[in-house]
């Protein structure tokens, strides 16, 4: 397996929003209508028709000077996803090839509990289809040698799309160029993320931004120990009923269980 990391540099991001209509296109995902809310960010969250988003924040930093930051939100692509962990279908899966999260819409039951148990919480709902939805790193053009749509249109090349450890060195030179308090977001998380920030400014700035998304203990305490018992259970209980069946052969009613023949007329 080559592990793929898609690369987003918010020093170099100008929020063209390139990437945003490009994954509407690719995906066919038709647009909403939203509400002007006094911001370019628009739609203002993730949406089931919005696979990504680009943040518009206004930034006073401690010296007094306004900036403008931006942050790509999408699936953060989990190396321990608990979405994964949770879908009761098999409709999300690690992609084998590249390690990141794909999704089969066509197996989603609508349950929402990848909904609950995602520590970013990405995957939206839609209600008209009963399926949720989310990011798919284009699984269809990255098992095909193409570059993730998003990464495709950007034209200041703040998305790229790598293999792990070149993503990592870049990172890492990007931020050491920055200096201050540029640092690198996603690698420390759940295992590693598949989509990884370099950030001008310190995380917790960033409205939205998870501060140190965990996998929630229930789904750790169901991935090792519950879901393990259930099946053993499960599988004693199976393996006991045919250990009975070899035994004392297939259940037979006692005749008392039969009712009496009923005696017609009188007494």
């Amino acid at each position: 397996m080559t592990e793929m990391i898609k690369l987003y540099d918010a020093s170099k991001c100008t929020a063209c929003r390139g990437c945003q209509l490009a994954c509407k296109q690719w995906n066919g995902l038709k647009a909403g209508q939203t509400e002007h809310k006094g911001t370019y960010q628009n739609p203002p969250t993730l949406q089931h028709n919005t696979y990504m988003l680009i943040h518009f924040q206004d930034y006073v930093a401690p010296e007094g000077n306004v900036k403008w930051l931006f942050r790509k939100e999408a699936c953060m692509h989990c190396t321990t996803a608990a979405c994964v962990t949770v879908c009761p279908s098999g409709a999300l899966y690690y992609n084998k090839e590249f390690g990141t999260v794909g999704m089969d819409r066509e197996k989603c039951i609508g349950c929402k509990e990848c909904v609950s148990a995602c520590p970013f919480e990405v995957p939206r709902y839609d209600k008209e289809t009963e399926k949720v939805s989310k990011c798919d790193m284009c699984e269809t053009r990255i098992s095909n040698k193409m570059n993730p749509a998003c990464v495709k249109a950007c034209p200041t090349g703040a998305l790229k799309w790598v293999d792990k450890e070149e993503a990592m060195k870049m990172a890492e030179a990007r931020v050491q160029y920055l200096g201050g308090d540029a640092n690198v977001y996603g690698d420390k998380f759940v295992g590693g993320t598949h989509l990884m920030y370099v950030l001008p400014e310190k995380a917790d700035v960033y409205d939205g931004i998870h501060k140190d998304p965990k996998v929630p203990v229930t789904i750790s305490l169901w991935k090792s120990i519950l879901k393990p018992l259930s099946l053993l259970g499960a599988g004693g209980v199976i393996g006991g009923s045919i250990l009975h069946y070899f035994i004392h052969g297939p259940h037979k009613p006692h005749p008392e269980h039969y009712d009496e023949p009923k005696k017609q007329g009188g007494a």
